[in-house]
């Protein structure tokens, strides 16, 4: 590991664009605080040897295994915060880490520190000692934003007209969350056996793709998804945020593609669970979603509000690919998945009762989702 690697420098402050176009032979410059483990996984696989970051790689906020897994699969990774490789180097050109020291043509560029598994598996240990602090933190801002959309995200989201029929039919969910990738070689026969709608956020598309499936929905702000799989006669739901803001949808105008527009809070993967529960599938079931605290952490989102009151309106019907998987293997019926449903909601339910607050306004939020679910 302390050897020299020289190869080509790839820059991008975006790490899931940047792994499209790596290889062996690279170094990636990556401009990513808490690298998260879907990054991770896909560097790992692109087969590049080294990464240097100029943001911290794991800040101790969360407990983040990402760079503990990019360390164990034998990538060295750097952290040079603040260094100005985007300004100093251009992307392609050759250079030389030494160590942790980062050289072009013989000049020093930046001098890091070089992280290795016993100090990351320690610090991970640590974080982890200290994730009530996080739990609490989470709990206090999703309250937050509960107070300040309640009314809405209980009302619940205007969705239109779909060509896509889910009603009592069984929809997966692709996200490209944790494990995704894995998950999806899992559950290839249970799509076999149910035939379930193929419902993809964003990237999602490309991962069904990769294992020879194709979307029927594409939901997302269409940020990180190819041109070739919006080209795919999928129907494609454009996510716009609260104020009407839609960022996919000029790309898809660009394209010349047709395209329904739904406003909601929340991230397009809430939005796309909402959709298959509202158009009436009888189970959703999830790939590469989140479901625990570290997995909310990992979004760098002050609050999950609306992720939170999804799982709550979904719950009945959402399992994780993980417990389809086993069942299925097993030729089990799939109705009794829907105990493995409650994992993200205990997850999350468990992190918001950890904070005292709760207890002030809980019932009043309570009470406004309840009307808005129409319950009594």
């Amino acid at each position: 590991m302390n050897g020299t690697i020289v190869g080509r420098a790839r820059l991008g402050r975006r790490t899931k664009d940047l792994v499209k176009r790596l290889g062996p032979d690279d170094v990636a410059i990556v401009d990513h605080a808490d690298l998260d483990r879907v990054s991770a996984q896909e560097l790992v696989e692109s087969g590049v040897r080294a990464v240097v970051n100029v943001s911290h790689s794991s800040t101790g906020r969360y407990p983040n295994p990402g760079p503990l897994e990019l360390v164990r699969a034998g990538v060295r990774l750097v952290d040079a915060p603040g260094a100005p490789l985007f300004d100093e180097i251009s992307d392609g050109e050759v250079v030389q880490l030494d160590g942790s020291v980062l050289r072009r043509n013989g000049s020093v560029l930046a001098e890091g520190t070089m992280l290795d598994a016993p100090a990351l598996e320690q610090a991970l240990a640590e974080h982890q000692a200290r994730v009530a602090h996080a739990l609490e933190a989470f709990a206090e801002n999703t309250l937050l934003h509960l107070r300040e959309e309640a009314g809405t995200l209980a009302a619940g989201i205007e969705l239109p007209p779909l060509r896509t029929r889910l009603r009592d039919r069984h929809a997966l969910v692709v996200a490209r969350g944790p494990g995704y990738k894995s998950d999806l070689r899992m559950v290839r026969p249970y799509v076999r056996e149910f035939r379930p709608v193929l419902v993809a956020v964003d990237g999602g598309a490309d991962a069904l793709r990769d294992v020879g499936l194709r979307a029927d929905l594409i939901v997302g702000d269409f940020d990180s998804v190819s041109d070739d799989a919006l080209r795919g006669k999928a129907e494609l739901v454009v996510h716009a945020y609260p104020g009407g803001r839609a960022p996919g949808a000029e790309r898809l105008r660009r394209l010349g593609l047709a395209f329904h527009t739904v406003s909601a809070p929340g991230i397009s993967e809430d939005l796309a669970l909402q959709l298959a529960h509202e158009k009436g599938a009888r189970l959703i079931v999830a790939v590469g979603t989140h479901f625990n605290l570290v997995e909310f952490l990992e979004r760098d989102r002050d609050g999950m509000a609306s992720t939170f009151v999804t799982r709550l309106k979904v719950g009945e019907s959402l399992v994780d690919a993980k417990g389809v998987s086993r069942l299925v293997s097993r030729r089990v019926g799939v109705w009794p998945l829907a105990v493995f449903g409650t994992t993200g909601i205990v997850a999350i339910v468990v992190a918001v009762l950890a904070s005292p607050a709760l207890r002030n306004v809980l019932e009043p939020i309570g009470r406004a989702i309840g009307n808005g679910l129409g319950l009594p």
